[in-house]
């Protein structure tokens, strides 16, 4: 069985603050960076040089507002939030697509996996993750009317799912003998299940919601009512959002866990979600084991 429990919230956003920029001096902060007692120097190197943080387009999570030409969405807000609370003042944003993000964080080309990421047993062996920073589940995609009958994740078993590569979805499937067709982004997956050359694909509800709001008309039913695996959701890829970090950058990751908390606890996080048609649901994931 699983529940969702909507969060109690202690700090009270106004409407009127949602039709304006969310900016950061709009909240209080009850706490202030202290790292002096990390070793690794990392964050103390962000204040002093900047990071760069690596994004993909991936609609509401970050893309590029077509009327500033600027980065957007919630990860890239949640960042810049992050940034600003730990007086990070230079950010660089920097575009790829998502199969390039771990080798673009190894290998120093950024800083911080900035478009959220999620603990599974493989990613922990080669990165660290901040702490939560919002939350997001899976939902299985069909073709409209759901003409195959699908009930489960099980009945897709043995069948072509769609997945982007790099994916926690992508992961799920290859484990449980489906036979997964990989896309470099999302908006390809989804077009080609709206266009028919695919039948099902398995995708992160906010991203579908997202598309459906821009694509009112389309070929699409998700199933959001039936049961999601337990071992999707329990160490498979879709526990809370985070940021991902190199092992050896410590300070930096404690620094944006300790932010992160802030931001959340005084309403920050919550005013951004709900900038991007998200609630307090996406705050808190909370499911109880069966």
């Amino acid at each position: 069985m699983r529940i969702m429990l909507a969060p109690m919230m202690g700090v009270l956003v106004g409407a009127a603050l949602l039709t304006t920029p969310v900016k950061a001096d709009d909240f209080y902060k009850e706490a202030k960076p202290l790292f002096e007692n990390c070793a690794d120097g990392s964050y103390d190197r962000a204040v002093k040089d900047g990071i760069t943080v690596g994004v993909s387009n991936v609609s509401p999570h970050s893309f590029v507002d077509p009327k500033t030409n600027q980065p957007a969405g919630v990860d890239v807000e949640i960042n810049q939030a992050v940034a600003d609370w730990l007086g990070i003042k230079n950010v660089k944003f920097e575009w790829l697509p998502w199969e390039s993000q771990i080798p673009s964080l190894l290998s120093k080309r950024t800083d911080v996996v900035g478009t959220n990421i999620h603990i599974n047993p493989e990613r922990v062996k080669v990165i660290t993750f901040s702490g939560p920073a919002w939350w997001y589940g899976p939902v299985l995609l069909v073709q409209k009317g759901n003409p195959d009958g699908i009930k489960s994740y099980e009945d897709v078993k043995g069948k072509e799912v769609g997945a982007v590569a790099g994916s926690a979805a992508e992961a799920y499937l290859r484990n449980h003998d489906s036979k997964t067709v990989l896309f470099e982004a999302q908006n390809e997956e989804l077009q080609s299940l709206n266009q028919g050359r695919i039948k099902y694909a398995l995708e992160d509800d906010v991203v579908f919601s997202d598309f459906a709001r821009t694509a009112p008309d389309n070929k699409i039913d998700a199933l959001s009512s039936i049961p999601v695996p337990t071992e999707i959701t329990y160490g498979g890829g879709y526990g809370y959002a985070r940021y991902a970090f190199r092992p050896n950058d410590c300070q930096l990751r404690v620094a944006y866990t300790q932010a992160l908390a802030e931001l959340r606890g005084n309403g920050h996080v919550s005013a951004i979600l709900a900038k991007y048609g998200l609630s307090d649901r996406n705050l808190v994931w909370y499911t109880l084991k069966p």
